[in-house]
C-alpha cells in the first residue's frame, strides 16, 4: 500500500476549510514530526491493548455470527454482533457485569500488553531495527477502535431512538408503593415516562456512532460519545445499575480516539492560538483498494444504521424485549378490586395486613396477571435484561419490586375461558443460565439419582398441566405475534424451552359478561381452591398516558 509521500516545501500545504472551520493538514509521512521514545513505548501497549479490546475473541460470537438466519433476522441478532466482550480474561467475568469485578478483564489486559509492549520494544533494540514512527499502524489502529465504538453505541442508541429500553411502566409496577421500588428501577422508570427523552438520548448516541464512521468527523463523534457515556457511567454508579463497565468501555475508546485532539483543543479554546490540526490518513492506489474500502464502509453502514433500524423498529411496534409480546384477553384489561376472596370456601374479609387475601389485581394489555397480597416476595434485580423471546421470561414489569406483588404470565383458553397461570418469577431467570453457564433452578445436589428423578416427573407434571384440548384452543404463542415480526430467534427459543421449569403454577377459570365483573374460580399454587370477585375500577393517574408506547395490543 502506498502512501502519500510526494515532496512539500518547508511548511505543509494548508487546505482551506470552510468558513470559520480550521484548515486540515494531510501531511505526508516525511514531514511528520518524529516520537519519542517513551511515545514508541506506549504506542506499542496501547496497540495491543486496544485491539484486544476491539475484537471478539469468543468462540461464541464467531459461532452466532456463522449461524444467523439472515431471511428471519431478529433485531437482537445484529445487537450481539455489536455487543460482545473482549479482553483477556482469566476470571470468567466480562464487561457486562454490575459488580466491579467486570474491571479486572480491563487490568488483565492492560498488564499482558504491557508485558507485550516492553518485549516488542526489547527486540526492536536487540536487532537494532531501524527506528521508525508508527503513524500508518496508528491511523489502522483509530480505524478499528473507532468502527468498534460507532457499531457499539449505535446498537446501544437505536433502543432508546425506539424507546424499548426503559419501557413506560405496565398498571402493577404504577399501583407499586414508591417505597417498593429500588433505585436502579426509580431511574429506569423516570426516564420511561417521557418517552421523548429518552428518543433524545437515543439521537445523540445513534449520532455520535453515526460521526464515528467517518474520519473528519471522528473528532465531534467521540467528544459526543465521552459526554453521553460518561453521564451514563456515573448515573449507573449512583442508581447502583447495571451498566456502569459497558458505558465505561465506550468512554474509554472515545478517549482513546481524543488522545492527538486534546493538545490541538486546548490550544485553540483555552490558549486562543490559531490551531491547524495535522493528520495522516495512507492513500490506496490501487482501483481494488478504493473498492474495498468504500465497500466495506458501505456496507458497514447499511447493516448497522439501515438494517438494524429497521428490526428495531419492527421490535418496537410488534415485539418489545423488556414486555411480553403477545396480546391479552381483551374484556380483562384493566384495575380491579378484589371485592371477595375465598379459599377453600372460607370467606376471608378484606384486611390490609392479611398475608393470604388479595389486594388489588390487574390485567395488562399483554398477558400478564398481577395481585398483591401483604406478604414479602424475594426480589429478581436483572431489571429485565437479556434477550428472552418468551413472555413469561421477560420479567422487567417484576423487577426492582417488593411489597408483595406477583406477576403470573397466563395461557388464555378463551373458548372454555380458563388462565393457565405461571409465576413470572424465578430464582434464576433464564437469561443469566445462558450468560453464566449455570444451568436448572437450584444449587448443589446431594443426591444426584434422586434429583434427576424429581426433575423428571416434575417435567411430566408440567407437560401436562395444560391439557391438550386446551393447547389446542390457545394455539402456539410463539406465532401469536405480528408475521412481520417473526424471526429464527424466536422460534429457536420456544422450541428450546426446558422441561423443567421451578415456577409456580394455578390455573382458574373466569366468567364476565363484559370485563366490568370478574369471578375467578380455581385451584392456586398451593392446591388451595379459590373464588375471587373481581370488579373494575377506573383508576386515575396524575402521570398522563404516554403516546409512544411500544408494542400492539
Amino acid at each position: 500500500m502506498a502512501h502519500n509521500t510526494q515532496t512539500l516545501p518547508d511548511e505543509p500545504v494548508i487546505r482551506e476549510g470552510a468558513s470559520g472551520v480550521p484548515p486540515v493538514v494531510n501531511a505526508p509521512l516525511a514531514q511528520l514530526p518524529a516520537w519519542k521514545e517513551y511515545q514508541l513505548v506506549l504506542f506499542r501497549i496501547a496497540f495491543i491493548f486496544f485491539i484486544a479490546l476491539s475484537v471478539p475473541n469468543s468462540v461464541e460470537w464467531y459461532k452466532q455470527l456463522l449461524q444467523l438466519n439472515w431471511a428471519q433476522l431478529n433485531y437482537r441478532d445484529l445487537y450481539d454482533i455489536a455487543r460482545f466482550g473482549s479482553g483477556i480474561n482469566f476470571l470468567g467475568n466480562t464487561i457486562f457485569g454490575s459488580p466491579l469485578l467486570g474491571y479486572a478483564n480491563w487490568i488483565t489486559t492492560a498488564l499482558i500488553a504491557t508485558a507485550g509492549g516492553l518485549v516488542w520494544t526489547g527486540i526492536v533494540k536487540a536487532r537494532k531495527l531501524p527506528r521508525k514512527e508508527y503513524y500508518s499502524a496508528w491511523y489502522w489502529l483509530r480505524v478499528v477502535v473507532r468502527y468498534r465504538a460507532g457499531i457499539g453505541i449505535i446498537g446501544f442508541g437505536f433502543t432508546k431512538l425506539l424507546p424499548v429500553q426503559m419501557p413506560y411502566p405496565s398498571l402493577g409496577i404504577l399501583n407499586t408503593n414508591f417505597g417498593d421500588l429500588t433505585a436502579q428501577k426509580i431511574y429506569w422508570l423516570s426516564i420511561g415516562i417521557v418517552p421523548w427523552y429518552q428518543v433524545f438520548a437515543g439521537v445523540v448516541e445513534v449520532t455520535a456512532g453515526t460521526l464515528l464512521f467517518f474520519r473528519k468527523t471522528t473528532t465531534l463523534g467521540s467528544i459526543l460519545l465521552l459526554g453521553a457515556l460518561g453521564d451514563i457511567v456515573y448515573v449507573n454508579f449512583a442508581y447502583d445499575g447495571g451498566v456502569h463497565v459497558y458505558s465505561s468501555y465506550f468512554v474509554l475508546l472515545a478517549a482513546l480516539l481524543l488522545v492527538n485532539d486534546v493538545p490541538k483543543i486546548y490550544r485553540l479554546l483555552v490558549q486562543e492560538r490559531f490551531t491547524v490540526p495535522v493528520n495522516y490518513y495512507p492513500v490506496f492506489p490501487e482501483r481494488w483498494q478504493r473498492f474495498t474500502r468504500i465497500g466495506l464502509k458501505s456496507f458497514t453502514i447499511f447493516l448497522f444504521l439501515g438494517v438494524l433500524f429497521y428490526l428495531q423498529l419492527i421490535n418496537f411496534w410488534y415485539d418489545p424485549y423488556k414486555q411480553p409480546a403477545v396480546a391479552g384477553v381483551k374484556e380483562l384489561r384493566g384495575n380491579y378490586q378484589v371485592t371477595e376472596f375465598r379459599l377453600n370456601g372460607q370467606v376471608i374479609p378484606y384486611s390490609p395486613v392479611d398475608t393470604v387475601r388479595w389486594q388489588e389485581a390487574t390485567f395488562e394489555n399483554w398477558s400478564t396477571f398481577t395481585f398483591r397480597v401483604n406478604k414479602p416476595h424475594p426480589l429478581d434485580l436483572s431489571n429485565g435484561g437479556g434477550d428472552p423471546q418468551r413472555d413469561v421470561n421477560r420479567t422487567f414489569e417484576i423487577t426492582g419490586l417488593a411489597g408483595g406483588q406477583r406477576a403470573f404470565h397466563y395461557y388464555a383458553d378463551e373458548v372454555n375461558k380458563v388462565l393457565y397461570l405461571e409465576d413470572k418469577y424465578k430464582p434464576i431467570p433464564d437469561r443469566r443460565n445462558r450468560t453464566a453457564g449455570v444451568g436448572g433452578d437450584g444449587g448443589a445436589v446431594a443426591d444426584e439419582a434422586a434429583e434427576k428423578a424429581s426433575r423428571a416427573q416434575a417435567a411430566q407434571q408440567a407437560k401436562d398441566w395444560i391439557p391438550a384440548e386446551a393447547r389446542k384452543n390457545i394455539g402456539d404463542e410463539s406465532l401469536k405475534i405480528a408475521p412481520i415480526a417473526l424471526s429464527a430467534r424466536r422460534a429457536r427459543d420456544y422450541a428450546n424451552a426446558p422441561a423443567f421449569e421451578n415456577r409456580k403454577r394455578f390455573t382458574v377459570k373466569y366468567t364476565t359478561t363484559d370485563g366490568s365483573h370478574v369471578v375467578l374460580t380455581g385451584v392456586d399454587e398451593n392446591k388451595d381452591s379459590l373464588y375471587v370477585v373481581l370488579d373494575r375500577v377506573d383508576r386515575k393517574y396524575t402521570l398522563a398516558p404516554s403516546k409512544l408506547q411500544a408494542g400492539n395490543y
